[in-house]
């Protein structure tokens, strides 16, 4: 049974990043009970590496040393050593990187953590190069001294757990309930805002993460206040956004970062997740602004997704890598006699646009951008973009992590829909309906319980709160464009499986993995704040602010403060972590139910007028007769007004007078908009 621990097992790994590593000398284990106690038998300590498929430096360090036979010899005597994807795991890896942070480290992946055989931390770090240099310590050099700080001076690693460990078990079970201050929304976007380059856009400095959800909360923030500095801040941040390198003028698509401060150089990988967060952002920018380029770049991202994205499925795969034959970039760069040769005529003014030189803007190629021509478009160059990104598209691609995320892929159908409903485009629509019913039977197991990650038809057997909120909002977003009562029958199922086996029952809040999690688990955090992505406490109390008002059930409207109550004493302190529960909460808090009944042309009109508005937090219904609405909601039982199409606003738990025309439905949001201001 041992010599299992004397091989690596990762050759029926379902993660394509486990599978990249498959073939390394490492005896790579997958996380289980039975590996921690081969670390306990064997009395050596667990060598923990975390990564992800499109990670660049994850690469670099499996080439310098998981690939090299001395450092596996080294590894493999000293060590048990796990390889771990933080995409199928991000319940583990957001302990150990907390750990990480707690030791006064800077965090990024490679992870690179020691453990004891209890899954307890004592070190750790990030990329490590196999001999010394930039300046860090040599892995073999690491390795060694680990090994013999665990044999020689043992007292020191259950110093160190033990401290670890109380710390991330406090910081777990810590009561954070309490009322907000009223004024803290405003206080933290003022402040908040106040950390925008108003010319770059962004948070000052470098690197430069998009954060949608940041934007989102300023946003809506600004159109509670008026406040007009606010809202140029967000736009410029995400014209620059739009128009730099992080986007790929070529083919579409936003990289999940830029590594200056100018959003030109990107480091290369695409998420999902980035993707479709931008993807809402900029509807909900383009509501108010109706700028070309939001509108643009909506539609050359969903092309881009629906293009290169999709999985055989029709689902949406997890991401592109950075790297095209171990170069990072490499399919994505161009140099300037390249584009000449390919473009001909075109090629002066395609270069004077795009920012192509001879020196080249990085590492001597050059990347596409804009950012010199604001918010301009070039629509002449249209054929140009085309000609490249077919050239481009012989190149070797680079290569895809075609898991399928639940929580991602709730991200993008929710993100789609709304584009959909937005732009009136039923071809997209449609898209998102095949994701949706795709991914739900990919990651459905026989119990009816939504796991994670799914590949190949296997399935990974862990559901995670985050997974049940965001697929739960990709079902709200098609229940909404659709009016098909089977979305919403699923995202009910999907909060009700939230509360009953994910409440803190202790301390309110949702846990990230169930209360009666495996023994493997450090511990059960209530995740509340963001990092690339939405906290899923925030994600399930946004769940819960749309399931209140399309259904007009009480317990949602209850279940969504009670949440909301049990963490905001995290607040005060650390609010800029945690913007996604503040705009979730604005969402809960001006909630807005907008019902149309009838049909034909008229009725267009009117839902137009009504999903074009900017107001926030609004959830909208196009229903044949209000006898489709669920009896609880405030306008069942309202009928079409002389028999014409008849729309209906319904703040909380009233509605307004019936409106029959397209003028009266922008009068009135524009009346509420004005209330919300003033209240």
């Amino acid at each position: 049974m041992q010599d299992q621990f004397k091989r690596n097992r990762l050759e029926h790994a379902t993660s394509p990043y486990l599978l990249q590593h498959k073939d390394n000398p490492v005896h790579w284990q997958p996380w289980e009970a039975a590996v921690f106690a081969e670390a306990r038998r064997r009395n050596v300590p667990v060598l923990l590496s975390v990564g992800y498929a499109a990670c660049h430096w994850c690469h670099v360090m499996a080439h310098e040393s998981f690939e090299d036979a001395d450092v596996a010899a080294l590894m493999n005597a000293h060590f048990v050593c796990i390889k771990l994807d933080r995409e199928e795991r991000p319940d583990l890896d957001d302990i150990y990187m907390q750990a990480l942070h707690m030791m006064g480290e800077q965090g990024g992946w490679p992870l690179t953590m020691a453990l004891d055989g209890d899954g307890k931390p004592f070190w750790g770090g990030t990329y490590f190069p196999k001999n010394p240099q930039y300046g860090r310590p040599g892995f073999m050099q690491i390795l060694t001294e680990l090994s013999r700080v665990w044999h020689e001076t043992p007292d020191k690693i259950v110093k160190n757990t033990a401290a670890l460990t109380q710390s991330l078990t406090a910081k777990a079970q810590a009561d954070a309930r309490g009322a907000m201050p009223a004024d803290l929304p405003s206080r933290a976007a003022t402040s908040l805002a106040g950390h925008i380059d108003r010319e770059k856009g962004g948070l000052a400095g470098a690197p430069k993460f998009p954060q949608p959800f940041l934007y989102q909360f300023l946003w809506q923030q600004a159109q509670l206040t008026g406040d007009h500095s606010i809202q140029e801040a967000v736009i410029t941040t995400a014209t620059k956004i739009c128009q730099g390198g992080i986007y790929d003028h070529i083919g579409g698509g936003f990289a999940r970062y830029a590594v200056d401060e100018d959003w030109l150089v990107p480091h290369f990988e695409k998420m999902l997740y980035d993707n479709a967060l931008l993807l809402q952002l900029l509807c909900l920018l383009w509501r108010t602004t109706r700028h070309k380029l939001f509108a643009t770049r909506i539609a050359e991202t969903i092309d881009w997704l629906l293009g290169d994205m999709q999985t055989q499925e029709g689902a949406f795969a997890a991401s592109l890598d950075a790297d095209t034959e171990g170069e990072e970039g490499k399919y994505y760069v161009w140099s300037q006699t390249e584009i000449g040769k390919l473009l001909g005529d075109s090629a002066t003014a395609f270069c004077a646009a795009y920012d192509i030189t001879a020196d080249g803007n990085f590492e001597g190629q050059n990347i596409p951008n804009l950012l010199a021509q604001h918010d301009e478009l070039m629509p002449e160059l249209a054929e140009a973009r085309a000609r490249l990104n077919t050239t481009r598209s012989s190149r070797t691609p680079p290569g895809c992590d075609d898991k399928i995320l639940a929580d991602w892929n709730g991200m993008a159908i929710a993100a789609l829909t709304e584009a959909a409903q937005l732009f009136a485009r039923a071809d997209w629509l449609a898209a998102a309906q095949k994701a949706y019913h795709a991914a739900q039977q990919a990651l459905t197991d026989a119990t009816g319980q939504l796991c994670h990650s799914a590949r190949n038809d296997q399935k990974l057997a862990l559901t995670l709160a985050g997974d049940l909120a965001f697929f739960g909002q990709g079902a709200c977003a098609l229940y909404q464009a659709t009016g098909q009562a089977g979305y919403l029958a699923d995202a009910e199922a999907y909060a009700a499986m939230l509360h009953n086996d994910f409440l803190d029952t202790a301390r309110g809040g949702y846990l990230t993995n169930r209360r009666q999690a495996d023994d493997t688990l450090l511990v059960n955090q209530r995740a509340v704040q963001d990092n690339a992505m939405p906290s899923a406490n925030a994600a399930t109390i946004s769940l819960l602010a749309i399931l209140a008002p399309l259904t007009g059930r009480p317990h949602y409207h209850a279940q969504a403060e009670a949440a909301f109550t049990a963490l905001s004493g995290h607040l005060a302190s650390a609010y800029p972590s945690m913007t996604a529960l503040l705009a979730a909460h604005q969402n809960h808090t001006y909630q807005l139910s907008i019902i149309l009944i009838g049909n034909g042309g008229k009725a267009d009109i009117l839902k137009q007028a009504a999903l074009s508005h900017p107001v926030f937090a609004r959830t909208f219904l196009h229903l044949k007769t209000s006898d489709d609405l669920p009896p609880d909601h405030p306008a069942a039982g309202k009928t079409m007004m002389n028999d014409q199409p008849t729309l209906y606003l319904c703040p909380g738990q009233s509605c307004l007078p019936p409106i029959t025309e397209a003028s009266q439905v922008t009068a009135q949001l524009d009346a509420l908009l004005h209330q919300r201001q003033t209240a």
